[in-house]
């Protein structure tokens, strides 16, 4: 949604009447995720897609029998593989799409913002979570939805002290993943559209590793610090597109940042006097993945002086070393693909194993 918010505001502007779609629940290899938004306009424009091209006619169709009726629904799509080769996908799938009259203004706040989760309970009659045909109802008027802030807070509820507490925990399980989804409260499917601050990539040591580890974080939408005592390392011209350049002492410089939970950092100075007290400082502050560069001896040696340091075994065994997945370069560029892959998939919880294998588990 956060990418059509310029749209959004041409639209208003204009004075439009528009709805929107949105993908609710995905079920096999769906071509967009849920959370993926479609825009349509009552002069026939469209902005943003459900499906890559499958059922956006479709879905224009409905969003504008639902600004009639005011009403909402969710509607099942099959998209299958023929359709999904007439629009240049690899495969189908079959996705739930929430259809709505108006595009909350809630929605649009969010969208603008960061660390806020809307919850929507879906209408009644939407179909069931269980794959299966499904044959939607005459919807209902849009319901009420719930804020659920980074901090716990909500806003709204869902009309009881147990849903509340059901939804806090699932809504701040969304920010934390970055992503949209369906859950079950109570006996009601409610949707939870995740506008999640962006997640932080914290570099210790402005080496040549470095460099690319920022390009890579970029692109994959990471807010990038790079920290380095020496000067004449940690410089802009080395580092353009980094979001903050800190010359200083990593432990130092922990609590300028805000060093915490969301973080993962990436120690690699290969100096003992600047990675070890950076260690240190982002395992205190339990942040979400802790690398550092280094053979098996060299964390050896050090997972010795840690522990002699202060830091329990817990803690140490958070420590990821060497440093990244095995895919066998040692170029700069591979080394920093490694370790970005390492913390995508600590973020999103991946194996690291090869698809195939996974695939035939």
């Amino acid at each position: 949604m956060r990418e059509l918010i310029d749209t959004v505001d041409a639209w208003q502007a204009e004075g439009l009447d528009f709805g929107r779609a949105v993908v609710v629940r995905t079920f096999g290899s769906a071509p967009r995720p849920a959370g993926a938004v479609l825009l349509a306009a009552a002069d026939g424009r469209l902005a943003g897609s459900v499906s890559g091209g499958c059922v956006e006619g479709a879905a224009f169709e409905q969003i504008s029998s639902a600004r009639l009726a005011d009403r909402a629904r969710v509607i099942r799509y099959g998209i299958s593989d023929e359709q999904a080769w007439d629009v240049g996908l690899a495969c189908g799938g079959t996705i739930d799409v929430l259809v709505e009259p108006r595009l909350r203004p809630e929605i649009v706040g969010a969208a603008r913002s960061a660390g806020v989760c809307v919850a929507i309970p879906l209408p009644a009659d939407a179909p069931a979570a269980e794959f299966g045909p499904a044959t939607p109802g005459d919807g209902e008027l849009p319901p009420a939805v719930v804020l659920v802030a980074e901090d716990g807070t909500l806003t709204g509820s869902l009309g009881s002290t147990a849903a509340d507490a059901a939804l806090r925990t699932a809504a701040l399980n969304a920010l934390d993943r970055g992503e949209s989804g369906t859950v079950e409260i109570t006996g009601r499917q409610v949707f939870l559209e995740a506008y999640p601050i962006r997640p932080r990539l914290v570099v210790v040591g402005a080496v040549e590793v470095a460099r690319f580890l920022v390009g890579f974080a970029r692109e994959l939408g990471y807010e990038t610090i790079v920290v380095d005592g020496r000067a004449s390392f940690a410089t802009p011209a080395r580092f353009p597109d980094v979001d903050q350049l800190i010359v200083g002492w990593p432990d130092e410089v922990a609590e300028q940042i805000g060093l915490g939970p969301r973080d993962a950092v990436a120690v690699l100075t290969h100096d003992v006097k600047f990675d070890e007290p950076a260690i240190v400082e982002a395992l205190h502050r339990g942040c979400r993945y802790v690398g550092a560069v280094g053979s098996r001896k060299t964390q050896g040696d050090r997972r010795a002086r840690l522990k002699e340091a202060g830091l329990s075994d817990a803690e140490l065994d958070r420590l990821r070393g060497p440093v990244g997945l095995d895919l066998g370069g040692r170029a700069p560029a591979e080394m920093a693909l490694a370790i970005i892959a390492e913390v995508v998939a600590e973020r999103r919880g991946g194996s690291g194993r090869p698809l195939r294998e996974r695939a035939q588990a």
